[in-house]
């Protein structure tokens, strides 16, 4: 028996995927620390708007983002940057400048767009990001402001996802985060739910707890590594060795996972990238999905020592890569496959979001399990 979703099909719906969250534009210096930067590249990117990045511009989903941003140089060029990913953006609410009006601001900085400086980090010197967020607009969206039954009932969405960076901006953003999730479910939406935890967005890790405690009964991918469900739901794995081997990581993990099946009978699957870091920029990456009603754990072909450009934004991507295939009515084993190998990929270049194409993933998927390596196309 597998958990195979039964979603809204694609010709009666206007989107395949829409995503809930906060979009930050990404200064990055390239290969010099922050602190001693003098130029920068410019990116944008989202722990849950990073997921429809690659829907829309990797496996070609109609895909929209839920956000709100300050009518300004700065969220025009993060608009700019995800349409030409190919996402609509009519979803976005936006704050003008003037006081005037309930979605508004004035124009000395009071709300404003947020901003994040990530340094990549090299060899032993490790990824560092610096965020600049605390009065961004989507803080004081809630409930009641987004027309849910409009979204998932009249026009039609086939997934919606959101996350636990997301979630803890605000009580207001853990609360619209629980209207889109129940709205989803009456209206047959499929629902993903990363947890991604994050200590600077929110140091206490029990309040954080109890608002995904409140969410994930409406989830059916769950989306979270070893630390995730420890900091984010309260789950403790057994001890293992610094270097245990895969296998026995996989053994305590997914003991973990059937407790988790257990508490949530509405989840159908959980997924979960592996990185192990030998340096900034040299890792080991794996991947699993469990399939809870099979009771089958999935494993992506395990890529040993690969060296990567930009950390930022794997794990959204993985999560990418398996509701692409659950969309398109891939099966479990082939979803983690996709999952891991767009993970991998992203990795491979700078920013947050995908610079590659589904082709990409399919020819990564077949070169992993093959075991073979990389030749240049000329």
């Amino acid at each position: 028996m597998s958990s195979m979703l039964k979603l809204n099909p694609a010709d009666a719906t206007r989107y395949d995927a829409v995503s809930l969250g906060e979009v930050l534009l990404r200064i990055d210096p390239g290969d010099v620390p922050t602190a001693k930067a003098k130029t920068a590249r410019i990116w944008q990117g989202g722990g849950e708007t990073n997921v429809t990045m690659g829907l829309s511009y990797t496996f070609g989903l109609r895909a929209a983002v839920v956000t709100a941003l300050v009518d300004d140089g700065i969220g025009r060029n993060i608009e700019n940057q995800l349409r030409e990913a190919g996402i609509d953006t009519s979803q976005i609410i936006w704050f003008n400048n003037s006081g005037k009006g309930k979605y508004s601001t004035d124009a000395k900085g009071t709300l404003h767009n947020g901003i994040n400086f990530t340094w990549a980090g090299k060899g032993v010197l490790p990824s560092v990001t610096e965020y600049y967020r605390a009065h961004t607009p989507i803080r004081e969206i809630g409930p009641g402001d987004v027309d849910w039954d409009q979204l998932f009932g009249a026009a039609g969405t086939r997934w919606f996802s959101t996350g636990g960076i997301y979630t803890l901006l605000s009580p207001k953003t853990a609360d619209l985060a629980l209207e889109g999730m129940r709205k989803a479910g009456e209206h047959g939406v499929g629902r993903s739910f990363d947890l991604n935890y994050r200590s600077k967005v929110e140091p206490d890790k029990e309040r954080a707890r109890q608002i995904n405690r409140s969410i994930v009964p409406h989830v059916d991918f769950l989306v979270g590594n070893h630390d995730d469900f420890s900091d984010a739901l309260g789950y403790e794995t057994k001890a293992i060795a610094k270097d245990a081997s895969f296998e026995e990581w996989l053994d305590v993990y997914t003991e973990m996972l059937r407790q988790v099946a257990g508490d949530y009978g509405n989840v159908k699957y959980i997924g979960t990238q592996l990185r192990v870091a030998h340096s900034a920029d040299r890792i080991d990456w794996g991947a699993v999905l469990f399939d809870v009603a099979a009771d089958r754990i999935h494993q992506a072909a395990l890529r040993e020592n690969i060296e990567i450009a930009d950390r930022t934004g794997g794990g959204d991507s993985f999560a990418a890569g398996v509701i692409a295939a659950l969309l398109n009515g891939v099966g479990a084993s082939d979803a983690v496959q996709w999952g891991a190998a767009h993970g991998i990929l992203v990795q491979e270049t700078p920013g947050d979001t995908t610079m590659v194409t589904q082709s990409d993933v399919e020819k990564e998927v077949s070169r992993a399990l093959k075991g073979g390596g990389v030749s240049a196309l000329r």
